[in-house]
């Protein structure tokens, strides 16, 4: 396998992918980690960090960066997965407000990082613009600031934006408003969990690659050539969960896809916008995703790809002909300047882990060990430090404002069985594309989405 070959962001990083040395045997740690993502080694760094005499342990199946470390968007920014008003509902207003509250913070903290250990990554912070295209999407935009409003958020968190203002920053076709948050940096994300990497050992954590973990449990994680024994086991696998004993129905692994097309020229640029490399997407209901990369180059992604039933996950499922199509023709609707002549140097995917109630959580099991955290659904740039922070309390006994946020603990209900998980999943996304194309069609909004979202508890 050609590491390099999994993604734009592998393809240019800094480094020439060549696997770290394999567990040799059976070993003794205070922590092992299962999974050099961003979760695993920002774990493995706080905790080094808090306490340089703990023996900390990285298993990673491939290589660090091999997952959705390596594929996806660049985002680093405050979204979480649950939104506030259903953190509200089941936490209260307080507890909601914190949780946004410490998302925020984690930006800032990712960029200190990345300063202080000199992780060449493309760093810029210039927010997220997410533009309203149609009457019932401008609708939702200005539903989702109101929301912002009464649940505690400042007029500057989230900024409701007019035709001009929204254009003035992207300038996609259609353009009606949409609305701004300044909390969001764009990363080159490969490069940033591959200098995590370097960041955490130069710290005396010890990586395995090539090692993959066939079983984890309390005090163990046992691979084909020796079992890692410490008394706390982090899971941090996210969507290649499934594949672990035991967790087949933890989280769904639904697949995200992308495309990046060559440099534009600066020409170009000046029509798209995204000047200060915001990071953009829009207010329909199935996800897309953008940023303009610090080589020029617009990469694009989103949902559409199906579910594979079994929760599998597998290489071929990384490229979907049809989805890099649908990703490439909605391109070219956003921007007419990108029409099919603009070449596309780069196609790309992976999966990311959904949990049943759209939760992600970060705990950990004091009678047995087992850590986890997990359960992104794609926003899981700036959510990994912040369970990486969290975990490094939690493992040291420490109290502290994380330790009490409300995703702390949380355990979500397991997805069903097959067939009615593929059937869920596959039917969901149905929905929503049935949706989009109703708004296009109507111009209102759809009341299947609206009852999907209810039933997710959105």
């Amino acid at each position: 396998m050609r590491y390099q070959d999994l993604s734009y962001w592998l393809s240019t990083v800094d480094d020439p992918l060549t696997p770290r040395p394999s567990l040799g045997g059976d070993a003794d740690a205070d922590v092992v980690i299962v999974g050099a993502g961003y979760t695993g080694l920002w774990t493995a760094y706080y905790l080094a960090v808090a306490d340089p005499a703990l023996r900390i342990t990285v298993l990673e199946r491939e290589v660090a960066g091999f997952g959705a470390s390596g594929r996806n968007g660049g985002w680093c920014s405050a979204l979480f997965p649950t939104s506030l008003p259903a953190l509200a509902r089941r936490h209260g207003r307080d507890a909601a407000l914190r949780m946004q509250r410490a998302m925020q913070e984690t930006v800032r903290e990712v960029g200190r990082v990345v300063a202080a250990e000199g992780i060449d990554c493309d760093w810029q912070l210039g927010g997220t613009v997410v533009l309203a295209r149609s009457e019932a999407q401008l609708g939702r935009a200005r539903a989702e600031v109101a929301e912002a409003r009464a649940h505690g958020l400042d007029p500057d968190d989230l900024v409701l934006l007019d035709a001009a203002e929204a254009a003035a920053r992207c300038a996609a076709e259609g353009v009606r408003g949409g609305t701004y948050t300044p909390h969001c940096a764009v990363v080159h994300p490969a490069r940033l969990v591959r200098g995590l990497a370097r960041a955490v050992e130069r710290r005396g954590v010890r990586i395995h690659e090539r090692t993959p973990v066939t079983a984890i449990r309390a005090g163990a994680a046992v691979t084909p050539v020796g079992t890692v024994r410490a008394p706390v086991v982090v899971r941090a696998t996210e969507g290649y969960t499934p594949g672990l004993p035991g967790q087949r129905r933890v989280v769904a692994p639904v697949y995200s896809l992308m495309v990046a097309t060559e440099p534009l020229p600066e020409q170009t640029w000046a029509r798209i916008g995204l000047a200060q490399r915001e990071t953009f997407s829009d207010h329909r209901h199935v996800v897309i995703y953008g940023q303009r990369t610090a080589d020029g180059r617009l990469a694009f992604g989103g949902r559409g790809a199906p579910y594979h039933f079994g929760s599998r996950v597998s290489p071929g499922y990384d490229r979907e002909p049809r989805v890099f199509a649908a990703l490439r023709r909605v391109l070219g609707e956003l921007f007419p300047v990108l029409g099919p002549d603009v070449p596309v140097s780069h196609t790309w995917g992976g999966p990311l882990g959904v949990a049943r109630d759209w939760s992600a959580s970060v705990g950990l099991a004091a009678s047995t060990g087992l850590a986890w955290a997990g359960g992104y659904v794609g926003d899981g740039v700036g959510a990994t430090n912040l369970a990486g922070r969290t975990l490094a309390d939690l493992i040291r006994g420490a109290e502290s404002d994380l330790t009490s946020l409300p995703w702390v603990g949380h355990r979500s209900p397991r997805w069903e069985p097959e067939p009615l998980r593929w059937l869920a999943v596959n039917a969901g996304l149905k929905v929503m594309f049935s949706a989009d194309r109703a708004e296009l069609r109507t111009g209102r909004p759809s009341r299947r989405a609206a009852l999907f979202n209810r039933l997710l508890g959105h």
